[in-house]
């Protein structure tokens, strides 16, 4: 099993990374505190292709889209755990607010997302269908989210 430190990738690692991967899917996302929805999503992920990159959004970009209290984790501890997963070949921390930069540059041949987007509302979709890729729309584990999580952990102090 590959250290999972060396499992985290920049862009570029991530470009070279991908020319010999075979197919890949993609999937993005905050990855804060991981629970069992999140390993459904990239359990379901990986079963779409022969490796999985998992990209997470910077600190500074979680912060924008989430609040000032969060993450909860930095973004190299995310990766870290990430990539520390069999299922997972590969993590990017990216910076902007949407992954469309790595998905751009990547080419994945699956996109994956959790079943609270619609079809039409997943960035990069356009793109990975117009060079014949797929958008998969993995459903949601019922009870589990990082929100609530935080939530139920802020009631108990």
């Amino acid at each position: 099993m590959r250290a999972p430190g060396s499992k985290v990738l920049s862009l570029g690692g991530a470009v070279r990374w991908r020319a010999d991967a075979g197919r890949v899917a993609f999937t993005n996302g905050v990855f804060d505190l991981l629970h069992p929805g999140h390993v459904d999503l990239l359990l379901a992920a990986r079963n779409t292709a022969d490796a999985l990159i998992v990209g997470i959004n910077s600190d500074d970009s979680v912060r924008r889209l989430k609040g000032a209290g969060r993450p909860v984790r930095s973004a190299a501890d995310r990766a870290y755990v990430l990539a520390a997963l069999e299922c997972v070949d590969a993590v990017v921390i990216f910076p902007e607010d949407t992954p469309l930069t790595i998905i751009r540059a990547l080419h994945p041949d699956v996109l994956i997302k959790g079943g609270d987007y619609a079809a039409a509302d997943v960035v990069g979709r356009a793109e990975v269908e117009g060079w014949g890729g797929r958008l998969v729309i993995v459903p949601l584990t019922a009870g589990h989210s990082t929100t609530a999580i935080i939530a139920s952990l802020r009631d108990r102090i």
